[in-house]
């Protein structure tokens, strides 16, 4: 049975990844202290980076839905009316 995986709260994510910014300790210098492989850091630091500006916006932005996910349920509605209708017109 393997090994059950680390779970890391967002808190210590930060912490680990305002130190790697800095640049004053080394990626393994930061690995050993935190007991993090470096790869994982480096991909935190990515993810920081990456997402800084949304950080500092106002709010949370939602995600656009699409035309077609705003469509299809209205289409699936159409199609059971019309259904209703055909069963309706045959009960006559």
């Amino acid at each position: 049975m393997g090994c059950k995986r680390r779970i890391f709260t967002d808190r210590f994510k930060a912490k680990v990844e305002i130190e790697a910014i800095k640049g004053i300790k080394t990626l393994n210098e930061l690995a050993m202290e935190y007991q993090v492989h470096p790869n994982q850091i480096s991909d935190w630091k990515k993810q920081l980076l990456s997402n800084a500006p949304e950080l500092f916006g106002p709010g949370k932005k939602k995600p656009l839905k699409t035309e077609e996910e705003l469509t299809a349920p209205l289409y699936e509605e159409i199609g059971r009316l019309k259904m209703d209708v055909k069963w309706l017109e045959k009960k006559r």
